[in-house]
């Protein structure tokens, strides 16, 4: 007799059932949640943020300095 002694994992249908259970909650990333700005740090604009560059990576068009990102008070 193998390892294990007949105790298993379960059915092959089991785990397949399993598997999709996990990946049905796992779509979206980065999707949702409140929309944010972009600030400076030095001169106080106000940018929309763009979805896929950093705030920290893009540049003021006033001032030049790098920008930060602006979250929102919630009170």
């Amino acid at each position: 007799m193998p390892f294990g002694f007949g105790k298993g994992r379960g059915s092959a249908k089991m785990i397949k059932q399993g598997r999709a259970g996990k990946r049905r909650g796992m779509g979206g990333f980065g999707q949702g949640g409140p929309a944010t700005n972009c600030i400076c740090p030095q001169c106080g604009l106000v940018v929309p943020h763009e979805p896929g560059i950093p705030c920290f990576q893009r540049k003021c068009p006033q001032c030049g300095s790098f920008m930060a990102r602006q979250f929102l008070k919630i009170e």
